[in-house]
């Protein structure tokens, strides 16, 4: 049993990461090396500098709903964390951790939604004159899918996971 407890609480935490850069990075589009965008700056690499350049991206409708549903989803994930922390410690023999895997569950549909949203809404999105064609997807978008998957599935494992002594 505490070999489960410490595998679920590392996937737990791994997801918690991915997160986190997923929604924090600078490459959920890649136009070239050089020149990235992500939920929140258009970058530029300066080679003279060798520093990222940034501006702040246009504000569009879809782009604040992947924004607000991916910082939804690094807050259900960090709540459900903390209380499972705390009913790890006080809840009874047969308790059961629903709340936690309730907002893991929740976690992993609100990043579901942004990618999805970003995926088929990118064009609105990126507002730029360019060939989509011309980029492709960046690393975060990939985490931020990713993401999806386990946190299902943690969600389902802490649903049937009980304490024991």
């Amino acid at each position: 049993m505490v070999l489960l407890l410490m595998s679920v609480t590392v996937l737990h935490l791994l997801t918690l990461a991915m997160l986190f850069i997923a929604t924090m990075e600078k490459s959920w589009w890649v136009w070239t090396d050089a020149e990235i965008t992500d939920l929140w700056y258009n970058c530029i690499h300066d080679n003279a500098t060798g520093n990222w350049l940034c501006a702040a991206s246009n504000e569009n409708d879809w782009l604040q709903a992947v924004q607000a549903l991916m910082v939804f989803s690094v807050v259900f994930s960090s709540i459900s964390f903390l209380v499972f922390l705390g009913q790890l410690f006080t809840l009874s023999k047969v308790g059961l951790f629903y709340f936690t895997g309730l907002c893991q569950v929740f976690a992993g549909f609100t990043s579901f939604a942004a990618s999805l949203i970003f995926t088929f809404h990118r064009k609105e999105i990126l507002e730029d004159s360019r060939d989509l064609s011309m980029g492709h997807f960046g690393y975060c978008f990939i985490l931020a899918w990713s993401c999806v998957p386990l946190l299902l599935f943690s969600g389902v494992l802490y649903v049937h996971l009980r304490k024991r002594q």
